[in-house]
């Protein structure tokens, strides 16, 4: 599988390829960002993509990433299973709650709950 846009709950999601590259410097989520203007909204990259470092945050490494998408106004979804980081950081437990409670960088547990996040959206919307 490649990384695919689809209209989920009609909005363009740029599903990322589970066996695609890790995002491992700020060049690769660029580069993530720059194939979605094809015209997504929502980046949606499973979490294990992610280098180790997004998920200890004093490396500062996901807060780069995270800015990036925000600059260019796009949502990141971390999509997956993150329990192991957040028994293991009280900082990340707060940026996740944080983060989901906003609008611009969710954090879910798997596809099903990132279409629940859409729908809702949507139905905000309309």
């Amino acid at each position: 599988m490649q990384d695919l846009l689809q209209e989920r709950y009609g909005v363009q999601v740029l599903m990322c390829d589970p066996a695609g590259p890790k995002v491992v410097t700020v060049q690769d989520a660029l580069d993530l960002i720059g194939a979605v203007f094809l015209g997504a909204e929502v980046v949606a990259v499973p979490a294990y993509r992610l280098d180790e470092r997004f998920f200890s945050l004093s490396t500062g490494f996901a807060g780069e990433i995270m800015q990036k998408f925000v600059n260019y106004r796009l949502r990141l979804a971390v999509v997956g299973d993150i329990s192991r980081h957040l028994e293991a950081s009280a900082a990340l437990r707060a940026l996740v709650h944080e983060s989901n409670t906003a609008d611009h960088v969710w954090f879910l547990p798997d596809i099903e709950a990132l279409d629940a996040r859409l729908k809702a959206k949507s139905a905000q919307t309309s």
